[in-house]
């Protein structure tokens, strides 16, 4: 394996607040350590058309505290290709750029896995993503900071919900993984969260109504996790039907949830990872993500961080379940 000496850093995928930090530690990381580094603008669409610039310790100086990430990012549907990806490589050639750390989640990591399958190219990924569902690492960059983000939200949602006697049903992101639903509705003392995990043959709205009705109580606050199926409309409709009685409003709360400055959290938790890149590269590792697992980082083959059943603690139902009483 040659030497590496040059290093891309991309974001990819949707945007996290943490990323920048995340670009700053692996470029200071890896300039501290001998490294050139590049900065690839727009994700794997960059990595295809050569939009990328050399980096110094200047070009990250001040970021840490932004939100949304400096190097762009996008959904690339060209890199999905064999073509797409056989592209990128001519660019990685040009550039001499040795080996790719790639910020994102699920979709950008397969990505890299595919990318480093297919060529002699170093990938480390790091786990960018709100969503908390990479498989092998405890917390995911921007997790911390949109969960802050909901409960914050939702305390102002409550405010109104009280004073008009309704019920809110709030929306929240997650994608296929309720970690947000679950944890902000505990945080913000919400009376249901309605996630995938809790799958079972129970309707979870009919099991929260017939809570509700026996506690007389007709403001409350429902968590739902986003789904182009049953979301949160889906549910204030059931109830508007079923139950017309109760004055019933929806909040989906969107894009929000992804902007807004880091928490302190997210910042460590980018820094950490960010220098483990670095580690990582110099240790020789190969196409890993660098997880925080019981505040240790951890190495998680590619292969296994995109896996789609992150263990969900399903004490956590129960905890809910107790205290929305």
């Amino acid at each position: 394996m040659a030497k590496i000496k040059t290093i891309g850093i991309l974001t990819s995928g949707g945007d996290a607040p943490g990323m920048n930090a995340a670009i700053r530690a692996v470029t200071r990381a890896g300039i501290y350590n001998g490294f050139s580094v590049k900065g690839i603008y727009r994700g794997y669409d960059g990595l295809i058309s050569g939009d990328i610039k050399s980096f110094t310790t200047e070009n990250v100086s001040g970021i840490i505290g932004q939100g949304g990430t400096i190097l762009k990012t996008a959904r690339s549907q060209a890199f999905k290709t064999p073509e797409g990806r056989a592209k990128a490589y001519e660019t990685i050639q040009k550039e001499k750029i040795d080996a790719l750390v790639v910020i994102g989640g699920n979709g950008s990591l397969t990505g890299a896995m595919l990318f480093a399958q297919e060529y002699d190219i170093c990938c480390i990924g790091l786990p960018g993503t709100i969503d908390n569902d990479l498989y092998g690492t405890d917390n995911t960059i921007g997790y911390d900071t949109t969960l802050n983000t909901i409960v914050d939200s939702v305390d102002r949602i409550r405010d109104t919900a009280q004073s008009h006697e309704r019920i809110f049903f709030v929306e929240v992101m997650g994608r296929d993984a309720g970690f947000l639903a679950q944890n902000s509705a505990i945080a913000c003392g919400a009376e249901a969260a309605i996630i995938p995990e809790d799958s079972t043959d129970v309707d979870q709205l009919a099991r929260f109504m017939q809570r509700g009705i026996r506690k007389s109580k007709k403001s409350c606050i429902v968590i739902v996790s986003e789904s182009p199926k049953c979301g949160a409309m889906y549910y204030a409709d059931r109830v508007r039907k079923e139950f017309p009685d109760y004055d019933v409003r929806v909040s989906i709360l969107g894009h929000l949830q992804r902007g807004g400055r880091p928490s302190a959290r997210d910042r460590i938790l980018a820094g950490r990872t960010g220098v483990g890149a670095i580690e990582a590269i110099l240790q020789g590792q190969r196409n890993i993500m660098v997880g925080d697992r019981n505040n240790e980082l951890v190495y998680v083959p590619l292969s296994e961080a995109i896996r789609k059943d992150k263990p969900f603690d399903k004490k956590l139902i129960k905890v809910l379940d107790e205290l929305s009483i």
